[in-house]
């Protein structure tokens, strides 16, 4: 239903379109290449309380956050991917948040976190929150680095 060919002669494989799918439910996952990442752990988590699991797909993104994964060499646990309107008001994110397309909040746990945040920059992620305890993640065009309250003493080297 929501894949598109991506070869235009129809030879090649289904693939998911980049845009936003108003469920995760609805969404067609054959030509999925992301072995490490699911559209349900990347969606909306507001529980329908304001949407019915809407999931931004975004190919691109998906390529850096797998390679990520293997830099690291390990799992990386996503606390937070797309984000709908309700949700991300509801949880006091920023209005123009970047969660309302793609971005990641990655759980720290188990990461070095210098190791992680450097493999970032190096993949091309442009938008970078330093959280106590997580790493934002977008690909903004024009870069930004921030830090979330109480979270630059973890940062210093």
């Amino acid at each position: 239903m929501f894949c598109a060919v991506s070869n235009p002669a129809g030879t090649g494989p289904c693939q998911p379109r980049d845009m936003l799918i108003p469920s995760v439910s609805l969404f067609d996952a054959h030509g999925w290449r992301w072995p490490h990442f699911s559209p349900r752990e990347l969606a909306c988590k507001c529980a329908g309380q304001f949407c019915e699991g809407e999931y931004w797909h975004d190919s691109k993104f998906l390529d850096s956050l797998e390679t990520l994964r293997a830099r690291v060499g390990g799992p990386l646990f996503i606390n937070s991917g797309h984000r709908c309107e309700g949700w991300n008001a509801e949880i006091g994110g920023a209005p123009q948040s970047r969660h309302l397309e793609m971005a990641v909040d990655i759980s720290l746990i188990g990461h070095d976190r210098f190791a992680l945040l450097s493999a970032a920059e190096e993949l091309g992620f442009t938008g970078i929150g330093l959280g106590r305890n997580f790493l934002h993640l977008d690909r903004r065009e024009q870069p930004a680095r921030w830090y979330y309250k109480r979270s630059r003493s973890k940062w210093r080297s």
